[in-house]
């Protein structure tokens, strides 16, 4: 074979090679802007509230296909989230009985009243899967600890998004878990108007209260218990209002009570948080020491400064109760 041709035939070659590494590449590149354009559109549709959506949950990604109409949240505590939202239809589980619940309240009157169906499936803390199955849900909300036990149930019954409860600590800050309820949702949007104008409020109302003198103590008052409420329980109240807790150790963490033990606070503003608000057929242990010459010793009861509130609400965990919470305080102290 001459040079010539050696040459031509290595030329070929060489051209050959080009067009087959710029095709990969062509091709490379296509498939990457055709996966960015699909990750563009679906964080568009997140920003716009649109579905096909993907949520990073406990249980991975969990992608919801449509808009879903019919939503049941099986964790107990996550009902005054859910009800923030614009939806018709939900199923919920409760902490107590729907007797006991405060779906009925005043406070809770207006997310009630909005929805065209609510329906109960689970009291005091126990999901009810067949009333679950019933309801026919397209989604369902639920915490990984609280509802570990039947995650795959769940799962089997509809489209399961299971929120990691150490992440979004609903019994410390409802926030989080609101933000998430956003995402979930698509209503973005609702959540951060609601956590807005709450912030909006507690800096109100803690500027109202800011000349306010004395210590104050909440009490959690059940049929045969009294609570004492901890400031880190409730640092929604003693941070969010700047209000002044009393010296004592137990005050950090709260614990079950006596009514010595109370004298030993004794607080100079007390909030009596009832469970048997709404339902005094229910007795309460504090109306036994109200006719006691000790409980009338009290600093606070002395200068009438005991205040009864909904403890159910106010001393809860959600966004509802503790708004509720925020304006009961500011009536009594302002």
């Amino acid at each position: 074979m001459s040079k010539r041709i050696k040459s031509m035939v290595l030329l070929t070659m060489c051209l050959c090679f080009a067009l087959l590494v710029s095709a990969c590449a062509n091709a490379e590149n296509k498939g990457s802007t055709g996966g960015q354009k699909e990750a563009n559109e679906s964080n568009k549709n997140a920003q716009n509230g649109q579905f096909p959506r993907t949520i990073n949950a406990a249980n991975g990604e969990i992608t919801i296909e449509e808009e879903p109409k019919k939503i049941a949240v099986v964790h107990w505590g996550y009902t005054d989230s859910l009800l923030l939202f614009d939806l018709k239809s939900v199923a919920v589980a409760l902490p107590f009985t729907e007797k006991q619940s405060v779906l009925g309240t005043e406070s809770y009157k207006p997310y009630v009243d909005k929805l065209d169906e609510l329906v109960v499936v689970g009291e005091n803390s126990t999901v009810n899967l067949e009333a679950l199955l019933a309801y026919e849900p397209d989604l369902i909300i639920a915490g990984n600890s609280i509802n570990e036990d039947i995650e795959e149930d769940l799962s089997r019954i509809a489209t399961t998004i299971v929120i990691d409860e150490e992440e979004t600590n609903v019994w410390e800050d409802w926030q989080p878990l609101v933000i998430k309820f956003g995402e979930i949702l698509g209503q973005e949007d609702v959540a951060e108007s609601y956590i807005s104008e709450y912030r909006s409020r507690v800096k109100d109302a803690k500027e109202k209260l800011a000349h306010l003198e004395g210590t104050v103590a909440f009490v959690q008052v059940r049929e045969k218990e009294v609570w004492l409420q901890g400031t880190d329980y409730l640092k929604q109240y003693y941070d969010g209002l700047g209000l002044k807790a009393p010296d004592a150790a137990t005050m950090k963490e709260g614990e079950q009570i006596s009514l010595e033990g109370l004298t030993t606070l004794d607080p100079d503003h007390l909030f009596l948080g009832y469970f048997n608000y709404s339902d005094k057929s229910i007795p309460a242990l504090t109306d036994e020491w109200e006719d006691s010459e000790v409980w009338r010793r009290l600093k606070a009861v002395q200068n009438d400064h005991v205040y009864p509130i909904n403890g159910e609400l106010a001393l809860g965990y959600g966004p509802i109760g503790n708004s509720y919470g925020i304006q009961a305080i500011l009536e009594a102290l302002e």
